[in-house]
């Protein structure tokens, strides 16, 4: 077995990365010396962050078992993966249990749960191949506080979340015994271009109210940077779980709004 240093260049995979989160952790790897293959359904965001950034870039959408296929063989062609981000997610309506809509359940299910459950499939040969030369590999899951606690009118993206950190945890009991990481960061309030307006259809009212009057909502260059310091520990400590929110919100349903004042 070859040591790290011995090994060919560190590879990162990062799905949903035209934007927010996924974009910035692209960013950190590749300004701290990292490849990486930037995955996502957007090309000419892709082709932006390439520019910019000089990641390898793969237009695929992780919910199509084709374009899954296509990013393993693409994993491949650039001689294997140390890292696997997946980032790729989202959250679709705010209504309760009952008005919400179906058809926006199964969207949420097919790209947190089923894409998630893809993309490992496809690459876990390919990172323990790397484990196998270089002495490590890891799979980085981006979750969510949803799917640790509830909340009202998050039903759907609630029991995604859920079902995706159940997911994360089967799949580390699973590979114990071989040198992969397996690592879930959930973040909680993040600021970021897009997802909240997803969320809402498209309403910018809406999307700008959620974090309304909160001071210094986590960003996403915060999340990545907890993705980043995951895989660059020594090899033998796993960050099972990290939440990370503002401090502004000290659980799913108590976020201060206005100043932070010290009680003098």
């Amino acid at each position: 077995m070859a040591s790290r240093a011995e090994a060919a260049p560190r590879r990162a995979v990062v799905t949903g990365a035209s934007s927010g989160i996924g974009a910035a952790t692209v960013r950190l790897f590749r300004s701290h010396g990292w490849d990486v293959l930037a995955v996502a359904r957007r090309a000419a965001k892709l082709e932006a962050l390439a520019a910019e950034t000089g990641a390898d870039v793969l237009v695929a959408d992780i919910t199509d078992a084709a374009d899954v296929s296509a990013l393993a063989a693409r994993v491949e062609e650039l001689g294997g993966a140390d890292v696997l981000v997946n980032n790729a997610g989202g959250a679709f309506g705010s209504a309760s249990v009952e008005e919400s809509d179906v058809d926006d359940w199964r969207a949420m299910f097919e790209v947190n749960v089923i894409g998630t459950k893809r993309v490992v499939a496809a690459l876990l040969p390919h990172l323990r191949r790397r484990a196998a030369t270089a002495g490590s590999a890891d799979i980085v899951t981006v979750t969510s506080t949803a799917g640790h606690v509830a909340y009202e009118n998050g039903g759907g993206y609630n029991a995604a979340k859920f079902a995706e950190h159940a997911l994360v945890g089967a799949l580390r009991l699973e590979l114990n015994g071989e040198p992969i990481r397996v690592v879930e960061i959930a973040p909680g309030l993040v600021k970021t271009d897009e997802f909240a307006l997803t969320r809402f259809r498209g309403d910018e009212d809406k999307a700008a109210a959620v974090y309304d009057n909160v001071p210094e909502p986590l960003v996403a260059e915060d999340v990545a940077e907890a993705i980043v310091h995951s895989v660059e520990l020594p090899p033998h400590v796993n960050l099972d779980l990290v939440t990370i929110r503002p401090v502004a919100q000290s659980a799913q349903h108590k976020l201060a709004r206005g100043t932070l004042t010290p009680r003098v």
